[in-house]
C-alpha cells in the first residue's frame, strides 16, 4: 500500500509489486555512483578482527571504488593473517600449537610470529620483565583470557608459586636464522595479546601503502597507526580516551603524522578481589595484578607493535618507575593517574606531543 497525497491509500497492480525492488536498487545504486563521482575526500571502512572492532579512514580524493574495494580487502586479509597465527582464542592457531608443543625441541614459527616475540623480547630486556609474553598461565589462572577459570578466585600463593616456575621471558630461546624458537621449560605457554594488535595495525598499514594509499588511518582495539594527511589536510588528531570503566569518552587527543599511537591500562577488564582491583594488567615479576594509581599509558611511536609493547611495559611499571624509563628510552608517553580526592592527574614525558585536552575534561586532566 501507498499513501496519496491526499491520504488516501492507493494499492499497487502486482506488475508494480514485483518491479519496486528493482527500482528501489537501482535508485540506490545511481546514488552511490553519483556521491563516488563526485571524489570523496574520505572513506570510512570498519569490520571485526582479533575479538574486537577495527575502522579504517581512507584518504580518497580521486580514487575509485575498485581502489578502495583492494584496500579493504588488504586490510581485512591483514587483520585474520595475524589473527590465525597468534590467537589464543584459536585451538588451531600457530601460537596455540606451540603453547600444546610441551617440549623442549625446536618449534618452527612463522616469520610473524617471530617477529612479534623479538619485539616482546627486547622491550622486556628494556623494561626488566615488565613486558613478559610468557605469562598465559598467570593470565588465566587470575581469570582473564581464552582460558580463563572463574574470575573472582584468585590463585592461592602455592598455586602461584608454581606456575611462576613456569613464566619468565628468558625462558624462550628465539633462533630467526632457522625460524624457530625453543621452550626452556616444557610448560610454558606465551600471550601476544600485548603486542599482536599493534603488529596487526602495522601490517595493515603496510598493506594500504602496497596498494597505493598514502593517506589512512587504522585502528583496532584502541591502537591505531597514521599515514599521509587527514581528508582536508593537516596531521591527524587521535583521540585519547579517559579511563573510565563505564562509558567511552575522549579526555585528551593529539596530532600524528606517520606514526602510531598505542593505550594501555586497567579500567576495561577487572573485578574486584578482596576490595581490591584485580585487572588482566599483570606484573609478570609477581605474578599478581598491578595495584598502582596509573589508570592508563598512552605511547606514541614510528610503530603499532613497539607502541602497543612498550604502552603495557610502562603500564605495568606504575607512574614513577614507569615514567623515568619512557625518559630513559626516548619515548613519547601520556600517564593518566587516579588521584587519591577523585579524578584525574596527567603527565606527559618531554618526547609526547603537545596534548589537547578536551574542553569538558580540561579542568581534570592537570596534575
Amino acid at each position: 500500500m501507498t499513501s496519496g497525497a491526499d491520504g488516501r491509500a492507493e494499492r499497487l497492480t502486482p506488475r508494480a509489486r514485483a518491479l519496486l525492488p528493482v527500482f528501489l536498487a537501482l535508485l540506490i545504486a545511481l546514488a552511490v555512483r553519483q556521491l563516488w563521482c563526485s571524489a570523496p575526500p574520505r572513506v570510512e571502512l570498519s569490520g571485526a578482527a582479533m575479538g574486537t572492532r577495527w575502522s579504517v579512514v581512507l584518504g580518497a580524493v580521486g580514487r575509485s571504488r575498485a581502489d578502495v574495494e583492494r584496500a579493504a580487502a588488504a586490510v581485512e586479509a591483514a587483520f585474520a593473517s595475524v589473527e590465525h597465527l597468534m590467537s589464543t582464542w584459536d585451538p588451531d592457531s600457530e601460537l596455540s600449537r606451540f603453547n600444546r608443543h610441551a617440549s623442549l625441541e625446536p618449534f618452527a614459527l612463522a616469520s610473524e610470529t617471530l617477529a612479534v616475540l623479538a619485539i616482546a623480547q627486547q622491550v622486556s630486556e628494556r623494561s626488566a620483565g615488565a613486558l613478559d609474553v610468557t605469562v598465559h598461565p598467570l593470565v588465566a589462572a587470575w581469570g582473564f583470557g581464552a582460558d580463563a577459570r572463574a574470575p573472582g578466585h584468585a590463585p592461592t600463593p602455592e598455586e602461584l608459586a608454581a606456575l611462576r616456575a613456569r613464566v619468565g621471558f628468558r625462558l624462550l630461546e628465539l633462533a630467526p636464522a632457522t625460524g624457530t624458537v625453543r621452550k626452556l621449560h616444557p610448560e610454558l605457554e606465551c600471550d601476544l595479546s600485548a603486542v599482536a594488535k599493534g603488529f596487526a595495525v602495522d601490517r595493515a598499514a603496510d598493506a594500504l601503502v602496497e596498494v597505493g594509499f598514502a593517506d589512512f588511518l587504522v585502528e583496532l582495539g584502541g591502537e591505531v597507526r597514521v599515514g599521509g594527511e587527514r581528508p582536508g589536510g593537516g596531521a591527524w588528531r587521535v583521540a585519547i580516551e579517559r579511563p573510565d570503566p563505564d562509558a567511552r569518552a575522549p579526555l585528551a587527543s593529539v596530532e600524528l603524522r606517520d606514526a602510531a599511537l598505542a593505550t594501555s591500562g586497567d579500567y576495561r577488564s577487572f573485578y574486584d578481589e578482596g576490595g581490591e582491583r584485580a585487572s588482566h594488567l599483570l606484573d609478570p615479576r609477581s605474578g599478581r595484578p598491578v595495584r598502582h594509581a596509573l589508570a592508563s599509558v598512552s605511547v606514541v611511536h614510528r610503530e603499532a607493535a613497539f607502541a602497543d609493547a612498550w604502552a603495557t611495559a610502562l603500564a605495568v611499571l606504575g607512574p614513577e618507575e614507569g615514567f623515568a624509563r619512557a625518559e630513559a628510552e626516548g619515548l613519547g608517553a601520556y600517564f593518566i593517574e587516579r588521584k587519591a580526592s577523585g579524578g584525574f592527574s596527567v603527565r606527559a614525558s618531554s618526547h609526547f606531543p603537545p596534548v589537547r585536552a578536551t574542553e569538558r575534561d580540561a579542568p581534570r586532566a592537570t596534575p
